[in-house]
């Protein structure tokens, strides 16, 4: 196993690595500083948009000439080509200190995206999921923090996270509506080192890997919730992963230069960088893209 710097732009908040299979390119963002980057698998020919607000995750749209992207007033769409940024729909306006965070695209291009409190106390925020038709349906409340969507190889288990709860949840997932229920523990995140649920992705043999933030921990979890496999990585503040590259065998981590609150702890030189580990022995699966 090897970890690289792949590329070093010292992103405030990096987050959110998605690996495009059909144009073969890896997308990551600033949350804070709200821009979106792109390169290739061995992170060249580097390009950046800017958006005009944070930024909590995006997803290719059907055509790869854009993203949906959920900011944190809404969900907007955003053009590739001219840079612009159009407005689908706010979910909360109602609520001025949460805004929208991490998010994904389920097997039917359906975009799920939650929402958080801003100073990561209140339980204000909700889990969201944007339909390829542009509505938007409420699909859990009661969350502090939403992190880490995303579902089984097969689909019908949807893996999500409150930050701060102290663990990852598992639903069933019914495909055809879109819906979730069974909420129950999936697993128990250790916590003894200050550290945090963060971003997820899942493998191809079905294992969730979530990154454990200001742990600098890679959690590998078997699909009975028991722990298969840590990585300690060079920084505390790794928030996300995806598995990427043209054998999707890369798996990429983000990681953030700055704490966005001040009892978080700092970093080395290597803050803010863009890993990849290569030699996992390991692959994951295609990413879809959002219908819509």
């Amino acid at each position: 196993m090897q970890i690289e710097v792949l590329v070093d732009v010292k992103t405030t908040l990096g987050e959110g690595p998605l690996w495009d299979a059909q144009q073969e390119r890896l997308y990551w963002i600033d949350s804070f500083d709200g821009r979106v980057f792109r390169a290739t698998a061995d992170g060249r020919e580097i390009r950046c948009w800017d958006v005009p607000q944070k930024i909590g995750s995006m997803a290719i749209r059907k055509d790869g000439r854009g993203a949906v992207v959920s900011l944190a007033r809404g969900f907007h769409f955003l053009d590739f080509q001219t840079g612009d940024v159009a407005l689908i729909a706010d979910p909360e306006p109602d609520k001025p200190n949460n805004r929208l965070n991490d998010g994904k695209v389920d097997r039917r291009g359906r975009f799920f995206a939650g929402s958080m409190d801003t100073m990561e106390e209140g339980p204000n925020g909700a889990l969201y999921r944007l339909d390829p038709d542009l509505t938007v349906t409420r699909i859990d409340d009661g969350i502090i923090v939403s992190n880490g969507p995303c579902w089984s190889p097969d689909g019908r288990t949807f893996y999500f996270n409150d930050t701060w709860s102290g663990e990852i949840w598992a639903y069933d997932y019914d495909q055809d509506r879109g819906a979730v229920s069974n909420r129950r523990s999936f697993a128990k995140v250790d916590r003894s080192r200050g550290g945090a649920a963060d971003g997820s992705t899942v493998d191809a043999e079905g294992f969730l890997w979530n990154a454990l933030v200001y742990d600098g921990r890679l959690v590998r979890y078997a699909p009975d919730g028991r722990v298969d496999r840590i990585i300690e990585m060079p920084v505390k503040k790794v928030t996300s992963v995806m598995f990427g590259g043209p054998d999707l065998d890369i798996l990429y981590v983000t990681s953030m230069a700055k704490p966005p609150l001040p009892r978080f702890p700092g970093d080395g030189v290597l803050r803010g960088s863009l890993f990849a580990i290569h030699g996992l022995g390991i692959k994951g699966v295609p990413e879809p893209r959002f219908g819509g």
